[in-house]
């Protein structure tokens, strides 16, 4: 998966598949997870917000399946 440098206090990084809608986030920390059948639309929202920590919040954690990598 290709990932994508972004400017954020928290993530480092952020990949999409369109395929399995699966959108990976790579944290500043290290970690790295997965979350599953995520729309294109919620990754183009993320890619787009000012805030990528506050839209991953807001928008991503609680509702979408997740894996750590």
């Amino acid at each position: 998966m290709e990932m994508h440098s972004v400017q954020s206090s928290n993530i480092n990084a952020i990949g999409y598949d369109e395929g399995s809608e699966t959108l990976q986030i790579e944290f500043i920390n290290g970690g790295m997870y997965q979350y599953f059948d995520v729309p294109r639309q919620v990754f183009d929202g993320i890619m787009n917000a000012d805030s990528k920590g506050k839209f991953l919040h807001s928008n991503i954690k609680g509702a979408y399946r997740y894996s750590r990598v």
